[in-house]
């Protein structure tokens, strides 16, 4: 690996935007590599062995490409495959999202923390290990949140239809008493300012975007990879519909890109 190879990250879809913007923000210098499987969307009703399958799938592809490190920005995938990519790739780099729980339960004033995630990530071991790790002294409620990440995908991030469904998931975590609500999809950062019109001012909204961004620069910084010199553009694959993508991609990433097509093999 050297220093100026890119680092690619890899999502389902179009929730990953939200880690490579923090990357990029933290470390202007690295050049980025993003493929979202949109094809595949959403992980949250796949097999953990088909989201293994594609998070190898989509790792060799960024290998091929040289990526000197591989975020999965996902938590869906996290769960179903870091641990046997890092038995893959012992050398490589890679770094996974969980839901965050730990800062959660000491931002928690009543007590009362609520989740909103996929259905795959909370009904993971992964998930049910952080709570019993982190979250002895606090109640966390779960709330699943099937056809969010579809509208999100839609660009649908205002929409009536997007605040009656996010509605009727916060309700039952406010009525609980929940002060503190955790952003268990890197997609859901996209609909905050919706979420924090729902909301009183008063309720922490915790995502781990930032967490993820300084855990690459410690990875890079350890293996001497930093990059030094100017980034090359972000570049952007999609194994659904590229001009879907890219439609939506100024309104998520802030600017216009070519979005190509996943190769067939991938």
């Amino acid at each position: 690996m050297v220093k100026g190879a890119p680092v690619g990250v890899f999502d389902s879809g179009i929730g990953g935007l939200t880690v490579l913007e923090e990357i990029q923000q933290l470390l202007p210098h690295e050049s980025l590599l993003y493929v979202a499987d949109c094809g595949h969307i959403p992980y949250g009703e796949k097999t953990p062995a088909f989201i293994l399958e594609r998070s190898r799938s989509v790792a060799e592809f960024f290998r091929e490409r040289g990526a000197k490190a591989f975020v999965i920005a996902c938590n869906t995938a996290t769960v179903a495959a870091v641990a046997d990519l890092r038995q893959d790739y012992p050398d490589w780099p890679l770094v996974g999202m969980e839901p965050a729980v730990k800062p959660a339960a000491a931002a928690t004033r009543s007590g009362v923390v609520g989740v909103l995630a996929t259905t795959g990530t909370l009904q993971s071991a992964k998930f049910a290990a952080l709570l019993d790790r982190f979250a002895n002294d606090v109640r966390v409620i779960t709330q699943p949140c099937p056809g969010l990440v579809e509208r999100i995908e839609a660009g649908e991030l205002d929409s009536p239809a997007t605040r009656e469904l996010l509605q009727g998931f916060v309700a039952p975590l406010l009525g609980e008493g929940c002060d503190t609500l955790i952003l268990g999809c890197t997609h859901y950062p996209f609909i905050k300012p919706l979420l924090r019109s729902l909301v009183p001012d008063s309720i922490s909204l915790i995502d781990t975007g930032a967490a993820v961004a300084r855990q690459v620069q410690r990875l890079l910084t350890s293996h001497d990879l930093l990059a030094s010199g100017p980034a090359q553009p972000a570049r952007f694959w999609s194994s659904g519909d590229p001009a879907a993508m890219q439609r939506v991609l100024p309104l998520l990433w802030g600017e216009a890109a070519l979005v190509s097509g996943l190769p067939s093999a991938v």
